[in-house]
């Protein structure tokens, strides 16, 4: 793929059949920076993504091509009525910097707005400054948070 080329990509919602394919994806990028995945921990809500996201009236997407390579992921988890936190926003190497991450964002941020949220907050870590450029890009403004997780350093929320 030239750096300008982004396959045809399908998005759909993901279920607990699909918990797999997201941990090896996720997990996966984790490895790239040397991170491990805090399975009971920071990583234990991909254990049931339709509990801990679906039902609690979240979000879990899969973006994939269209013979169904899973090529990224990305979730909205409920912190309480008012607050989502976006969670998971992961995409394999070869699709990175083609623009899907600002696609993907926008659809999160209306979701949130459509699921009635009126705040998102996220954590990232410094290593990852296109995200953190590409957060701030879109309004979302620097945070003091409490319980980082331990791979973040950073927070950041948006009032929709």
């Amino acid at each position: 793929m030239n750096s300008s080329f982004l396959p045809e990509i399908r998005i759909r919602a993901a279920t607990n059949k699909d918990t797999e394919r997201i941990k090896a994806l996720v997990f996966g990028v984790l490895a790239e920076y040397g991170w491990k995945p805090g399975q009971r921990s920071t990583d234990s809500d991909l254990d049931d993504i339709e509990g801990n996201y679906l039902r609690p009236g979240g979000l879990f997407e899969l973006i994939e091509d269209k013979e169904g390579k899973l090529l990224g992921t990305v979730g909205l988890y409920p912190l309480d009525r008012d607050v989502c936190e976006l969670r998971k926003m992961y995409f394999i190497p070869e699709i990175r910097n083609k623009g899907l991450g600002k696609r993907i964002l926008e659809r999160m941020i209306e979701s949130a707005r459509r699921r009635g949220f009126k705040r998102i907050e996220l954590e990232t870590a410094s290593v990852l400054e296109a995200a953190a450029h590409l957060y701030t890009s879109y309004g979302f403004k620097p945070m003091e948070r409490d319980g980082l997780a331990p791979r973040c350093d950073k927070a950041f929320y948006l009032d929709l």
